[in-house]
């Protein structure tokens, strides 16, 4: 029995009780939207090391970290060391996103170096393994393609990118509507240019219900990737992106029949009076499943600066109602992100979340910001420095200023209007 059909029936699981725990609410509310699609559970079967992860509707907004295999260059050691960074800076899940290189080590070394919930995009290694076998990804066959996805599972992967709405209904309404950056998916792009050189539907959509046997063997979720997510601003909410959409809002449906998890991953470059519309389009055509955005963009001009970019798009999308940040690095758009940027994005994406959880009115995230108000109200810095969402960076520029002896903020010394202010309201109530 799924996850989802134990939800559906009823039954609280102890992956679902340890969410509540987390989350500070009822293990029956983590049921009840589990059972309604709602709230997806991320590594709730397979894996014995995992730390359970709930997304959805009513739970923290969520953040997840990209590493992986990239060309000639990139080492197992050094995506495991980003991998080390991400979880530091408090991640809640890794993706592994692989696409040369020896796939298959790289997974497992993610798998053993995280106790968070791993996803992975199968399609990526499918075609490395068809580019060497065959010559070219564009005679990757469908067989090799779901056996990578089986393989995957099997290894205890929590959740799988898979772009299963990619049709060649919406590669013609992306041509006929002539799109300014046709497509920035790495892996709708080599779907789409598998699917044109060999005048055949996409197979993860053909054969969709062998994609719902594999999920549901292993009760992994399924993460359904928008291949037609706008690259730029003048692309977005086009009518190819919503149709994609709407494809996979069916295939929601059948997921939830099945007994399978899902969410929706979308929608990269969009301005800010674009995101709201966007988000609420999702709700609805995807009845309800969680949203994981990556980003969005805001503007396409923010090229060294998109962990900000992201950061201001992923405060206002999860405001409007998404459940998942995918980061983004400094290094979008330019080059692979180093340790460095990989914990600033992290940072950058946890910032957003928390700004958008503080915004949909969530207690615990109101909370923290209180106590902290109140830490800096009584010029408390060891507190201060623990409620800090970044205690390593804070403690560290902190203690660069400690030399003046002061007690008062960084900016002031010993002119800080807290402490003045403090001192004086405290005399005039104690004298009436």
């Amino acid at each position: 029995m799924s996850l989802l059909e134990s939800a559906v029936e009823g039954k609280t699981t102890a992956a679902m009780e340890q969410v509540a725990l987390k989350e500070g609410v009822s293990p029956e509310f983590v049921r009840e939207g589990i059972a309604e699609g709602t709230i997806v559970l991320l590594g709730g079967s397979r894996r014995q090391n995992v730390q359970p992860v709930g997304i959805g509707k009513g739970l923290k907004t969520k953040v997840s970290a990209s590493i992986g295999l990239y060309g000639e260059e990139s080492s197992i050691d050094a995506e495991v060391d980003k991998i080390c960074a991400a979880v530091e800076a408090g991640t809640d899940t890794i993706m592994d996103l692989s696409v040369s290189g020896d796939i298959d080590q790289m997974l497992k070394k993610t798998l053993e170096t995280t106790t968070t919930p791993v996803g992975t995009l199968p399609l990526y290694q499918a075609l490395a393994e068809a580019a060497r076998k065959h010559g070219s990804s564009t005679r990757m066959e469908a067989e090799e393609l779901f056996e990578v996805i089986e393989r995957h599972a099997a290894l205890g992967v929590d959740f799988l990118a898979l772009h299963c709405g990619m049709t060649m209904s919406v590669v013609e309404r992306a041509k006929n509507t002539k799109r300014l950056d046709p497509l920035v998916s790495y892996g709708g792009s080599h779907l789409i240019g598998w699917m044109v050189a060999n005048k055949k539907e996409n197979p993860l959509y053909e054969q969709f219900d062998r994609v719902l046997g594999i999920a549901k063997k292993y009760d992994v979720v399924l993460s359904f990737a928008d291949g037609m997510r706008p690259g730029c601003l003048a692309d977005s909410l086009d009518a190819a992106q919503v149709d994609e959409m709407a494809i996979l809002g069916e295939l929601v449906k059948r997921c939830r029949e099945a007994g399978v998890q899902v969410m929706v991953k979308g929608p990269g470059h969009l301005p800010l009076n674009k995101l709201k519309e966007t988000v609420v389009l999702e709700k609805n055509l995807c009845h309800g499943a969680p949203y994981f955005v990556f980003g969005p963009l805001v503007t396409d001009i923010a090229v060294g600066y998109d962990q900000i970019n992201a950061a201001i798009g992923g405060a206002l999308s999860a405001w409007a109602g998404a459940e998942f940040l995918c980061y983004v690095t400094a290094a979008e758009h330019v080059g692979i992100p180093n340790r460095d940027q990989v914990r600033d994005g992290v940072i950058a994406a946890r910032i957003a979340a928390h700004a958008g959880d503080i915004a949909k009115g969530l207690p615990a995230a109101r909370e923290w910001d209180l106590k902290l108000s109140i830490a800096r109200k009584e010029l408390d810095w060891d507190q201060q420095m623990k409620l800090a969402l970044d205690p390593v960076k804070a403690k560290k520029m902190r203690d660069a200023r400690r030399g003046s002896g002061e007690s008062g903020c960084a900016m002031c010394g010993k002119y800080c209007a807290m402490k003045i202010v403090s001192k004086y309201l405290k005399t005039k109530r104690q004298s009436c």
